[in-house]
């Protein structure tokens, strides 16, 4: 089964982003990903609902919101409004974390889990039935255009036996450093959504990689 490809906007040209969103919606890709940053939680800022209400207009495709913020339960409501496919969050940002899988759920949104690469795979056991997906970051959030963790393809892996072991239909998504290299490597681990941001939108033919990225 060939990935689902995810474009993150991140590495969009913001001065020409309705352009750049425009290839995504002509392109293969299937889910559009977009990270939202708040400067606390990770140490950067990405763009906030004003714009994201902008990206949802133009967007022909499911977002995958990603929020790399603290208090992420805060914006359940909003991420609803922008239409959005799925809800992702930290595991780290959520001491209640069954609590806000749950409230995403009731939301009317697909909830996905986000662990960094110092988080161990072992802590989702008792919530991977509970959600729709599992983000590994396959490099520390906060930047784009950053170098693989070639240790993520052994997460991958331990995600994959304990989705099997404990009978979830969980997907697992890969972000961070993703290109054609390690894009295969992830796939033949048992990914089934790739995130890509700098790969497609710094290649001569975006639309090319992507259907690159896709024949994985």
């Amino acid at each position: 089964m060939k990935p689902i490809i995810a474009p993150s906007i991140l590495s969009a040209n913001f001065a020409y982003l309705a352009k750049d969103i425009e290839m995504i919606n002509n392109s293969e890709a299937e889910w559009i990903h977009i990270d939202i940053m708040d400067g606390v939680f990770v140490p950067n800022i990405s763009f906030g609902f004003p714009v994201l209400k902008f990206v949802a207009e133009l967007s022909e495709k499911p977002l995958d919101v990603h929020l790399m913020i603290v208090n992420p339960e805060k914006f359940v409501n909003e991420v609803k409004a922008l239409g959005a496919h799925v809800m992702n969050v930290h595991y780290e940002a959520c001491p209640h974390i069954h609590r806000v899988i749950q409230q995403i759920r009731e939301a009317g949104m697909e909830p996905a889990v986000t662990i960094n690469p110092g988080t161990p795979v072992s802590l989702l056991k008792d919530i991977i039935r509970d959600v729709y997906m599992v983000l590994i970051m396959s490099v520390n959030p906060g930047f784009g255009g950053q170098k693989f963790i070639e240790h993520s393809v052994d997460k991958v892996k331990e995600l994959r036996a304990l989705i099997e072991e404990t009978g979830s239909k969980a997907l697992i998504e890969v972000d961070g450093g993703v290109n054609k290299e390690t894009g295969a490597l992830l796939v033949e681990a048992g990914a089934d959504v790739l995130v890509a941001g700098s790969a497609i939108f710094s290649a001569p033919d975006p639309r090319r990689m992507i259907v690159d990225l896709k024949n994985l």
